[in-house]
């Protein structure tokens, strides 16, 4: 009896570990990708507000299905951008927006265009 109870205990935690377990993991799905990302960032505004720099960064957060990239430089925040489960990418062409968007737990690449202003980045970690 105690023989088979430790039988199929171990076979539950070994039921448990390789669901858990998974290599074909999407950043997206786990939130790896929220963070700190470092690189070129640059802004065009309709007023002369030219920002680029070489050494920026921009640091994701997520609300809900809500991305919002925060900018180093004074380049102003690009929010309410929404990424569903599993998209690590979003392509965006609707009320006067268009842009990519690229993001893995490593690299974040940015070019959108909203209301005359553009924001780009090229950055890592």
């Amino acid at each position: 009896m105690k023989t088979s109870i430790k039988i199929l205990s171990l076979l539950f935690i070994t039921l448990i570990a390789f669901t858990s377990c998974s290599k074909d993991d999407d950043p997206a799905d786990n939130d790896l990708f929220l963070g700190k990302y470092e690189g070129s960032v640059a802004f065009n505004g309709p007023d002369d507000e030219d920002v680029s720099e070489s050494n920026g960064s921009v640091t994701v957060t997520k609300v809900g299905n809500n991305y919002t990239f925060n900018f180093s430089d004074g380049i102003p925040t690009l929010g309410d951008i929404t990424m569903e489960k599993g998209d690590n990418s979003t392509l965006v062409f609707s009320d006067g927006e268009l842009g990519t968007i690229r993001i893995t737990a490593s690299r974040l690449t940015i070019a959108y265009a909203r209301d005359n202003r553009v924001w780009t980045a090229d950055c890592s970690r």
